[in-house]
């Protein structure tokens, strides 16, 4: 798989790195206009996983630290604090349409127009399902995005792309994800191993595409409850994913190219100032996800007597009675005056045994969140069979195994998954914050998605922090602020799109997140 990767990245560099007066060039006849879009596929799924940057700026600088996973004193964590920072603020906007919107728009062009019909139906189908994805990561972020004329510059040399209303957005996602879905049978796509996904296997991509329609049409819960309502059936009605065997991931390789790497993964390879929230570690007391995902740093922040640092075994970093998460909203003189502890060494971080390495896997959507969704649905209207505890169990149970996929150290044994649901009994009376603070819990990590569905819910309870100078009054931001660029390069329409909307600040609530 690496190298086909790479191959694939060769071709595709060496063929977007020389356009500067293209129209220009003598032609050769014998050399290849237009790459296949298998090969394209494989670098739209890479780039959709995101590369460092914008995974460090807009999935965990921001999303991580607002939603409380994360915490960190250093002034970078701008998140942490809700300030704002525009290059960090900007990333994913910058990055979706420079890298994820512009590949998979091509390639649906190029299906779409093929004058040779070369093409099945399918491939258009499963790539309008991953389009949808690459959108609605961007518009829950940002609100009013770019979104019918997005992408399409060297297709109509359109560099000013209005912004859509998200409402509108919202709608035309769902209508793609259903005729999409539609499409999709039993048989192999065309795709077949450039779909790093699931190897063209149809199946799959339509229960992901149905998994995908449930999520978006809980999106519209505050704004249109009944619309929510049909929506949720009509993806139940298509068929979800049904065990951890129908997750969307990402099989990320240690190289040889960036994008080949896990973008968060590549954050922590650097990055020793972020701590887990004491948030995410209380909650976690008691669950053995605890020391998956979380462990002390190796370095005590101590030395011997002759000035070597002290270090941590293994057994001492990953010991559950020790983990302590760091409170959100401090610097590094308050965290002493609040503490007495001269720097965060004592507080856990992100599990560097386990979870972060370049070549983890990066997860789209899983089982887990589907059948938490499902208990939502039971609860909320009798939908999935109607019993909520069902779905419940079956979305913890799912939730712990899956993380087997990070290796031998991230499986978690039937009886300890036992243990938890005993102790920790689904309770109607308080059915939906336990499912979506279960939800909460399982997208560690996919932070952009925490953050959407805490705005949808409410859940679970987060305690806001008034760091001086914040940018929204001591409130958890409820969007990001759009790339600072728009501005000067697309200026009409962004004008357009802030006095729909609302000021380009955190606090502007997007379509959906009414109060």
């Amino acid at each position: 798989m690496k190298k086909i990767i790479t191959v694939i990245l060769i071709i595709f560099f060496g063929a977007s790195s020389c356009d500067n007066g293209f129209e220009e060039l003598n032609e050769n006849p014998n050399t290849v206009r237009t790459l296949e879009p298998e090969s394209k596929f494989t670098n739209a799924i890479l780039r959709t996983a995101g590369d460092r940057f914008e995974n460090w700026r807009g999935n965990l600088i921001y999303s991580s630290t607002m939603i409380q996973h994360m915490a960190a004193t250093g002034g970078v964590w701008a998140g942490d604090k809700y300030l704002y920072n525009a290059q960090w603020s900007g990333a994913w906007f910058e990055r979706g349409y420079n890298d994820m919107v512009k590949i998979i728009e091509d390639i649906i062009f190029q299906l779409e127009t093929d004058p040779e019909n070369l093409y099945p139906e399918e491939m258009l189908a499963i790539a309008r399902i991953q389009r949808v994805f690459i959108y609605h990561k961007i518009t829950d972020l940002y609100g009013d995005v770019p979104y019918s004329e997005a992408g399409k510059g060297f297709i109509d040399r359109n560099f000013r792309p209005v912004y859509d209303p998200q409402s509108e957005i919202y709608a035309d996602m769902l209508n793609e994800l259903l005729e999409a879905t539609a499409v999709l049978g039993t048989g192999t796509s065309q795709f077949g191993d450039a779909d790093i996904l699931f190897s063209g296997d149809q199946e799959k991509w339509k229960r992901f595409g149905n998994s995908l329609m449930l999520r978006l049409g809980f999106r519209l819960i505050k704004v249109d409850p009944a619309a929510s309502q049909q929506w949720v059936q009509r993806a139940i009605d298509g068929g979800v994913m049904q065990s951890n065997d129908d997750i969307a991931f990402v099989k990320h390789t240690d190289g040889p190219e960036g994008v080949n790497r896990n973008g968060n993964g590549q954050v922590f390879s650097t990055d020793n100032d972020s701590r887990l929230s004491d948030t995410f570690v209380n909650i976690l007391t008691g669950d053995p996800r605890l020391t998956i995902y979380g462990s002390l740093p190796e370095d005590t922040g101590l030395k011997d007597a002759d000035e070597d640092p002290i270090l941590r075994t293994e057994a001492e970093r990953t010991d559950p009675a020790v983990q302590k998460g760091l409170p959100n909203g401090l610097n590094p003189d308050a965290l002493k005056a609040l503490t007495g502890e001269a720097n965060d060494q004592a507080y856990t971080e992100a599990n560097r045994l386990i979870i972060t390495g370049e070549d983890a896997p990066y997860f789209f959507q899983t089982y887990a969140e589907v059948e938490f969704m499902l208990a939502e649905a039971a609860l909320r209207w009798g939908l999935a069979g109607g019993d909520p505890e069902v779905h419940y169990n079956n979305g913890v149970t799912a939730a712990m195994k899956f993380l087997e996929l990070y290796g031998e150290k991230a499986v978690i044994d039937d009886a300890d998954i036992s243990d938890y649901l005993i102790a920790n009994p689904y309770d109607p009376a308080t059915g939906l914050e336990q499912i979506n603070t279960q939800y909460w819990v399982v997208t560690f990590l996919n932070d952009i998605e925490s953050y959407a569905n805490w705005r949808r819910t409410g859940f679970p309870v987060l305690t806001p922090v008034n760091f001086p100078g914040n940018e929204s009054n001591g409130q958890i931001p409820r969007r990001l602020r759009y790339y600072e660029r728009e501005q000067t390069t697309n200026p009409q329409n962004y004008i357009e799109a802030i006095e729909r909307q609302g000021a380009d600040l955190f606090t502007t609530r997007v379509w959906w997140d009414v109060e």
